[in-house]
């Protein structure tokens, strides 16, 4: 199978063969043709599989047969993620496989200029990578029109479910022309999204190439108990291990991060840290610091569990394991990129055995344990459900720290 025997022009499958790129992925070879076809389309593939191709290359593919140029203020295909980095991520691999087309590929992310952003939009976008947020405050400033934008994909639909954004996609759909191509991928398909699917998708047809919640084939795991106090002397003697590897750290909360960040710093390691709380240049600059080994280390919460591309990346270490089940599978898929091996640790505490049997379940396979004994589970802390914290909270509660989890990635 090739990208030419799929139907591209022969104009992209150059491009691609210049870049090394000369096979479609699964899920790439399965969406490609019924995307060609304007079908709508709804991807399920783990993360690292080339879902941003399986969609971007048919738009891109369309929109240079169309030939025409986008109007002022207008956008021929918009694209949502959830995250900054992932949108700069999808931004970035778009504008790789169309460059020296004409096609304009932007981006619009919280953190960084409404001005300069609101300028840019003004003489028009093919491709636009948006976090919901930051285009909602565009779309109020009348900076950006989507009326006559064909093309729809949300990419990694299950978080912007997760972390409140559906009220956004609520706001921003309706403003699109009801006769229009809508893609939606994921890597994990919970009952919300098929729901989602049913709105916004016309008769879609559903690719999937991995069953939802298993983790990259090359990671190799391992499962720590420890207490929470003994946590970072314990990620201090792995890390030290291997000084000249990469390792990404994920911690469930920002000052936790911020935290750990010092400790390990502390300790001589070249670490920096990432979370909602950063600006997108602080965000940008600990990346390319870490993509370059300048950074052997990087603290991040789950603004990183799917937007990072980092091939080098060896380890990954869960610091605490997150309430979402299916994010650890995310956190996990950092390493073992680009066909190299990986291995993610995670560490324990008696108060995150809930956490722990939710991973578990969701894998359908237990962690091997290399370290400790199991804690007995907490008796007033039920298995969590996705998407749930452990504490109950009031109802009125939820739906605010969602908008809040919301903003700060946007």
């Amino acid at each position: 199978m090739t990208f030419e025997n799929l139907g591209l022009q022969s104009r992209l499958v150059r491009i691609l063969a210049a870049q090394g790129i000369n096979e479609p992925t699964p899920i790439q070879a399965q969406a490609i043709p019924h995307a060609l076809a304007g079908r709508d389309v709804m991807g399920i593939a783990q993360t690292g599989t080339g879902k941003t191709a399986a969609f971007g290359l048919p738009m891109a593919h369309r929109l240079l047969s169309a030939g025409s140029k986008p109007d002022p203020k207008t956008v021929r295909g918009l694209i949502l993620a959830p995250t900054r980095e992932l949108v700069k991520q999808i931004a970035d691999s778009i504008r790789a496989f169309t460059e020296g087309t004409h096609l304009k590929v932007g981006m619009v992310v919280g953190g960084a200029s409404i001005n300069a952003q609101t300028n840019r939009l003004a003489r028009g976008t093919d491709l636009l990578v948006a976090t919901p947020g930051r285009l909602i405050d565009l779309l109020d400033r009348k900076a950006v029109r989507l009326d006559v934008t064909q093309y729809l994909v949300l990419d990694e639909a299950d978080q912007m479910l997760d972390m409140g954004f559906i009220h956004a996609l609520r706001r921003i759909a309706p403003l699109l022309p009801k006769e229009r191509q809508t893609m939606l991928f994921s890597a994990t398909m919970p009952k919300l999204m098929a729901d989602l699917s049913k709105t916004y998708l016309r008769d879609p047809v559903r690719v999937e190439v991995s069953p939802p919640g298993k983790p990259a084939d090359k990671v190799t795991q391992a499962l720590h108990f420890v207490e929470q106090a003994s946590k970072t002397q314990l990620l201090v003697e792995h890390l030290d291990a291997h000084r000249e590897d990469l390792a990404l750290i994920f911690t469930r909360a920002k000052h936790g991060a911020d935290r750990l960040m010092k400790a390990l710093e502390r300790e001589g390691f070249a670490v920096g840290a990432i979370h909602g709380n950063k600006s997108q240049g602080q965000r940008d600059r600990a990346i390319k610091a870490f993509r370059n080994g300048e950074l052997k280390a990087l603290v991040a919460t789950d603004v990183a569990a799917r937007g990072l591309d980092i091939p080098g990346v060896r380890h990954v270490y869960n610091f605490d394991l997150p309430n979402v089940p299916d994010n650890y599978v995310h956190r996990i898929g950092r390493t073992a990129r680009a066909g190299n091996d990986g291995r993610a640790v995670a560490y324990c505490a008696p108060g995150e055995m809930s956490e722990l049997q939710a991973i578990q379940k969701t894998m359908g396979h237990a962690i091997p344990v290399l370290g400790g004994s199991p804690w007995s589970a907490p008796r007033s802390a039920p298995a969590n459900t996705p998407g749930k914290s452990r504490k109950s909270a009031p109802k009125s509660k939820p739906r605010q720290r969602r908008r809040s989890r919301a903003k700060q990635a946007a």
